[in-house]
């Protein structure tokens, strides 16, 4: 780690886990050492004030004011900065987050649905279609609703707190909410959207470090808040793989491939000449 970036540790900052995150640290870091410059600077500004003008060296009143033009200077000086982070860094990083979405065919998708106080995963399974869901049909049992009479959820995953990813590979996230305003962040990897009853909002990020990582709530959301808490797995390709087959086997697709995994001749399968429909690429330009 850089010497600069010693000021985000300090300060708690979970180690970056994501290909993007570099550029958000970076910015974090100046925008940092910046705010410290400028406590410390006004500061000794403040005590030479105090000094400067106490009461015994001027017992009168002097009611022209400050007769230099390096107060005006020094202001515009950080007005200057503070828009070269917002629209040179901040912004441009920002566009290309929401619209330069990866392709949809290289990404894993996944839903993720909060509630009071959890999160819900949902993956689609070897078909590649996520299952459609009623709102109607949300039970104890069925926390997202999957329609049993939808062919194409028969396969779905459907895990409670702990979301599995592959490492290396782009992870395209559809977010949603049942019940209030819940706040999808994933602190290592540099990432946070909300989640808003009624509407898909996309997010995407690309891990770059295998490990386990907290996955929390940013968003006021209840009494119960402090505990909405989860976890993000990024695991290596074979793991991942064999975290989906355990899945599969307890959904009871032992006969499908798992997502991503290399097509083998199934009896039972459909014939070759007509791939899987792929999933729904969200439309990030639609939804923010």
């Amino acid at each position: 780690m850089s010497s600069l970036a010693l000021i985000n540790e300090f300060l708690g900052q979970p180690p970056n886990a994501s290909e993007h995150g570099y550029q958000i640290d970076h910015i974090l870091e100046f925008s940092h050492w910046f705010m410290g410059v400028l406590f410390f600077g006004w500061s000794a500004f403040f005590i030479f004030v105090l000094i400067r003008f106490r009461k015994s060296r001027h017992p009168a009143a002097d009611h022209e004011g400050v007769r230099s033009g390096i107060s005006t200077h020094l202001e515009f000086s950080v007005v200057l900065i503070e828009a070269v982070l917002l629209l040179g860094f901040a912004i441009p990083l920002w566009a290309r987050r929401v619209n330069e979405f990866p392709e949809t065919k290289d990404a894993i998708l996944v839903h993720v649905v909060g509630q009071q106080f959890s999160w819900n995963f949902h993956l689609p399974g070897p078909d590649g279609r996520f299952g459609r869901r009623d709102v109607n049909l949300v039970t104890n049992s069925n926390p997202l609703g999957l329609d049993p009479n939808d062919p194409a959820g028969k396969d779905d995953i459907v895990t409670l707190g702990e979301l599995h990813v592959p490492v290396d590979r782009p992870v395209i996230i559809e977010l949603s909410s049942k019940d209030v305003i819940h706040d999808f962040f994933l602190p290592s990897m540099r990432i946070a959207a909300d989640a808003i009853p009624g509407s898909l909002i996309p997010m995407w990020f690309k891990p770059i470090k295998t490990g386990t990582y907290e996955v929390i709530c940013g968003q006021l959301c209840g009494l119960g808040h402090y505990g909405m808490k989860g976890t993000l797995v990024v695991d290596s390709p074979p793991d991942y793989q064999a975290w989906l087959k355990e899945r599969a086997e307890l959904a009871g697709t032992q006969s499908a491939p798992p997502p991503g995994a290399p097509k083998t001749e199934n009896p039972n399968a459909q014939p070759q000449n007509k791939p899987p429909e792929p999933a729904q690429s969200p439309n990030p330009s639609g939804q923010l």
